[in-house]
């Protein structure tokens, strides 16, 4: 994909292997996050900010964890009730499709398409990503989704009695103390529901836990509820890591986009 930086340093911050893209990273490869002492910040809501501060300004960076480990032990990363694939409660038509994507190496994975990513997908993406609480609603901006956001409402509304299918659905929040829990509906199948490829239907409704135990991390936790492709609810999730000093930044995904051409496994 080709990206433009308004700042050239952050060339060397967010400019990963085409691997890490593709591929969740082992439980094998990635040490154990150090705590950050600093308190976790509050907005003027009185909840806890996901963002950054004036005095530490960054993001949240997407290339950590699965919703299953692809290793032979669950990766440190990961929220103790990830998964291993073979535990994940699949369809046998779901099964099937899941290992094909995988034996592909994700090369249609229509992200790298620039195609906007939901559920945890959104969330593995690359270059960063901000939350903004904006008191009856939460914004999710991402860099590399290209250039999408998603919105959440936390004004208490009820969901409505049609929704037309979409890349992110239909979502609603409410705090649960610290936790910010979403439900969503309404989403299309036109993206996979993580990096790791499992497929879904349009009957998909996923909750989703967001809170940030510390300063460095934002626990990110979904149940995936699928019963067109999965014989019961699963959860799964992991730590997202605050990117110290970076910064949103032009990232032109469909501007020439030469990915789709040098994937293995394309042949059209």
């Amino acid at each position: 994909m080709i990206f433009t930086f308004k700042k050239l340093k952050q060339a060397i911050v967010v400019a990963p292997l085409l691997s890490f893209i593709l591929y969740p990273l082992s439980a094998t490869a990635q040490p154990e996050p150090e705590i950050d002492p600093m308190p976790v910040p509050r907005n003027e809501f009185g909840n806890p900010s996901f963002a950054g501060t004036s005095e530490r300004v960054g993001n949240w960076q997407g290339l950590l964890g699965s919703l299953a480990s692809r290793g032979q032990e669950r990766s440190r990363f990961n929220i103790p009730e990830a998964l291993m694939y073979d535990e994940v409660p699949f369809q046998p038509w779901a099964a099937e499709l899941h290992a094909e994507r995988r034996a592909k190496g994700g090369a249609y994975d229509p992200h790298t398409r620039c195609k906007p990513s939901g559920v945890a997908r959104m969330f593995h993406t690359p270059y960063g990503m901000e939350i903004l609480d904006l008191g009856d609603e939460v914004m999710f901006i991402n860099v590399g989704a290209p250039h999408s956001w998603r919105r959440i409402s936390v004004d208490g509304r009820d969901f409505p009695e049609v929704i037309e299918p979409s890349w992110y659905g239909y979502s609603i929040g409410h705090w649960e103390e610290d936790t910010l829990v979403v439900e969503t509906r309404g989403f299309h199948t036109g993206f996979w529901i993580s990096r790791g490829g499992y497929p879904h239907t349009e009957q998909l409704t996923t909750i989703e836990r967001f809170s940030r135990p510390d300063w460095g991390r934002l626990r990110y936790e979904v149940t995936i509820d699928d019963p067109g492709a999965y014989t019961e609810a699963w959860t799964g999730g992991w730590h997202l890591t605050f990117g110290e000093g970076i910064e949103p930044f032009d990232y032109l995904c469909q501007e020439n986009n030469l990915d789709p051409d040098r994937m293995l496994g394309i042949d059209q």
